[in-house]
């Protein structure tokens, strides 16, 4: 494959998910020259020209780049759709809203009670890690008829909706163990376990962050062996 080609390409799709992709594909790699080094200090020297002409990791490279654009154009699709985010919506919109997507999550609120501005916290949050899932909150206040209509006696009220449904409620903090410091894991596993929230998602997530951090054991490692030589 020309170098060319596979630069433009790269510089067309979202480059942050290019390399969260790529940081997932090599992690193992990553880890095992870590361990390599360990208990090897010399430095090993690898010819870039012979890997880019290898034709496995060019064949590899092409399939990485069209998985990355086919999921960039289904966030995009997502985004078109309000997903990505987390909005106020009115009273009008509410319907629309709902139906429009397969997942919705909607926080009924009152914008003076505190315990709605810690929920409010966490789904502003989660809302760009789950783009698959839409993210919105409407005012009790200004909603009568739906707040009636559903049911909603206590606030913060977040309604799990599917396909247009409501299928479940998280009524105050009580599922999330009743006081007010509860962390937004804890909350993203419990719309994990209703099936609002993909799991899949946020082992991407843990595995950047483990990824993140062997490369810094590696850039520690790297400088204690420069040391050692000087």
């Amino acid at each position: 494959m020309d170098p060319d080609t596979v630069k433009s390409t790269l510089s067309n799709l979202a480059f942050g998910n290019v390399l969260a992709a790529a940081a997932r594909d090599y992690k193992k790699e990553v880890l095992a020259n870590e361990k390599a080094q360990s208990s090897n200090p010399a430095n090993v020297e690898v010819d870039l020209d012979e890997l880019m002409d290898d034709p496995e990791l060019e064949k590899l490279h092409a399939d990485r780049i069209a998985a990355l654009k086919r999921e960039v154009e289904k966030r995009e699709a997502f985004k078109r759709q309000g997903h990505g985010e987390y909005r106020e919506v009115s009273e009008g919109d509410f319907l629309g809203e709902v139906t429009r997507s397969e997942k919705v999550i909607c926080h009924f609120y009152h914008k003076e009670f505190y315990r709605c501005k810690i929920m409010d916290k966490h789904l502003k949050t989660l809302a760009p890690r789950h783009v698959d899932t839409k993210f919105i909150k409407m005012d009790a206040e200004n909603a009568p008829f739906f707040v009636t209509k559903l049911a909603i006696k206590t606030l913060p009220c977040v309604l799990l909706f599917s396909k247009g449904i409501a299928i479940d409620r998280l009524v105050g903090f009580q599922d999330l163990g009743t006081k007010d410091d509860f962390t937004t894991t804890k909350l993203e596993n419990v719309l994990i376990k209703r099936g609002m929230l993909s799991k899949a998602k946020k082992e991407e997530d843990d595995e950047d962050a483990e990824y993140q951090e062997s490369i810094r054991r590696s850039v520690r490692s790297s400088e204690n062996l420069d040391s050692d030589s000087d």
